[in-house]
């Protein structure tokens, strides 16, 4: 019996949640009466566990006791360098219950939710898009005004996203935090590590629907759709040419920048690559194979 009203006191009358000691369950239950005993020395914020006080106050004595393994970078808090881990892991552990899309933070999750509800209360007073969520909103009416409140310390170029910013800086740093599993290769960017991990796996997730050959990249398969539609995009600002690749018109454009240094014997003409000349040469040199 005792057992019984043991276990009983250890549940919240609130929640229902289960503790296993009684200390415990005191200290959850400030949070549902707001009590908060614990007050900084610092600034006029109070918490109502000691624990939270101590996380709190490395904001002010910006001490760092928690380390990653991998790219030794410091932490205030533990559960900071728990989420950071799982850039180099590659962990998922949440999980969308409606289109299988795993996430390595929680509240990741909690903002992809909201785009299966199809809810969008934040429109556009400029165009006719909206959003889930305000910072989104925030984020797009960037587009319109121009306005990147972000700029780079070292080059002073500007962003209008924050991450884009931290992104860059590793340009500057040459910070790498994602590892290859299989050769330990490192890279700046997830989507690069994302990339590169389909050699070992042979993931060909880009099918063109004209042949159906598939390709590891999109930017690829972007660039192998043009031999279906022979469009040629890319026009030479001197002599207007036009490519389907950008890297031929790049070739094409030394011909017009290269110095003409090697002439024919025969016709006086000048060629910029020798190359081009041998090929040249032919016209000359060709065999009369047929005779009268």
């Amino acid at each position: 019996m005792s057992d019984d009203s043991g276990e009983n006191s250890r549940k919240c009358s609130v929640c229902l949640q289960d503790f296993e000691h009684n200390s415990t369950l005191l200290q959850h239950m400030r949070v549902h009466k707001k009590e908060k005993l614990h007050c900084c020395s610092e600034c006029p914020k109070t918490f109502s566990s000691k624990s939270a006080l101590m996380n709190h106050f490395r904001v002010h004595s910006q001490e760092k006791p928690y380390r990653c393994s991998v790219c030794l970078r410091d932490f205030k808090l533990r559960s900071t360098l728990v989420q950071h881990s799982r850039i180099h892991t590659g962990e998922k552990p949440y999980h969308c219950s409606v289109c299988s899309k795993d996430f390595s933070q929680k509240g990741s999750l909690k903002q992809h939710m909201k785009g299966h509800s199809g809810d969008k209360p934040f429109k556009c007073s400029n165009c006719t898009k909206k959003f889930s969520r305000n910072y989104l909103l925030t984020l797009h009416m960037r587009v319109h005004s121009g306005v990147k409140p972000y700029n780079c310390s070292e080059c002073l170029k500007d962003f209008t996203q924050k991450s884009a910013l931290m992104q860059h800086m590793r340009v500057h740093s040459g910070e790498k935090p994602y590892r290859c599993s299989e050769c330990l290769k490192s890279f700046s960017h997830k989507s690069t590590l994302i990339q590169h991990t389909r050699i070992h796996s042979g993931e060909k997730p880009y099918q063109c629907s004209e042949c159906l050959k598939v390709f590891s990249q999109k930017a690829t398969l972007m660039n192998h759709k043009k031999t279906h539609s022979q469009e040629k995009s890319h026009q030479c600002s001197v002599c207007l040419k036009e490519f389907i690749y950008k890297t031929r018109l790049a070739e094409h454009l030394k011909a017009h920048s290269e110095k003409k240094k090697y002439q024919c014997s025969k016709c006086l003409k000048y060629f910029s690559r020798k190359l081009t000349l041998i090929q040249h040469l032919q016209i000359h040199t060709v065999e009369k194979t047929y005779h009268c």
